[in-house]
């Protein structure tokens, strides 16, 4: 990554990016660092040394570590919640799947980074948990956006149980299937995880 300038063209003058175009290049770098590294492995030093800059550059940016680190997980979230966005034509059920496949390849290129997150949600973590709630309930509550006809998934109290209870079932599979997939393939989850959804919200309707 550049230091604080960039070329607008072979021959053209170096301009300084913006403030808020800087920020959102540190974080963009965060993100792409936190997809290997645990959230308490990035740490402002690291991302100074990536980043070519100085410590003191940083905390002009984002005030302390804590804040940095926020920042930097509230844009993956971000990032995930885009990326499993399902395809807007098809049918309700391919739809789900295409958005469960997106989850499953999302945790397997951000692994690490994501079992961060998950753990420092449940481990005391208020910041953590709070941002694990809210994409969470992003993930889940568009189910019943993208299906507003009730086609697969009806817009109840018992199917919103069930959906949440789902999501939880889903992330530990994947979690666990991506450390030690034998026996599973990666079909075989996608299918597994897309039809138990409708078939867990029968049980209650």
């Amino acid at each position: 990554m550049p230091p604080v300038t960039t070329d607008t063209s072979a021959r053209g003058p170096r301009t300084r990016l913006a403030p808020d175009q800087r920020r959102t290049q540190l974080l963009d770098l965060g993100v792409s660092l936190l997809a290997t590294r645990s959230l308490d492995e990035l740490t402002i030093d690291v991302l100074a040394e990536e980043a070519g800059i100085s410590r003191g550059l940083l905390y002009h940016y984002f005030g302390n570590k804590h804040d940095f680190r926020e920042a930097v997980v509230r844009r993956a979230v971000a990032d995930l919640v885009v990326q499993t966005a399902p395809p807007e034509g098809g049918e309700p059920l391919e739809r789900l799947l295409a958005s469960v496949a997106a989850y499953v390849d999302y945790v397997v290129a951000n692994y690490q980074g994501y079992v961060s997150i998950v753990r420092g949600a449940a481990g005391g973590n208020e910041t953590m948990r709070q941002v694990y709630e809210e994409t969470r309930a992003a993930l889940t509550d568009r189910i019943f956006t993208e299906d507003a006809q009730g086609e697969i998934i009806p817009d109840t109290p018992a199917a919103r149980l069930m959906v949440r209870g789902w999501s939880a079932m889903g992330e530990e599979m994947v979690l666990t299937w991506v450390t030690d997939p034998r026996g599973v393939t990666r079909d075989q989850l996608l299918e597994a995880l897309a039809a138990s959804l409708p078939a867990l919200v029968d049980l209650l309707h």
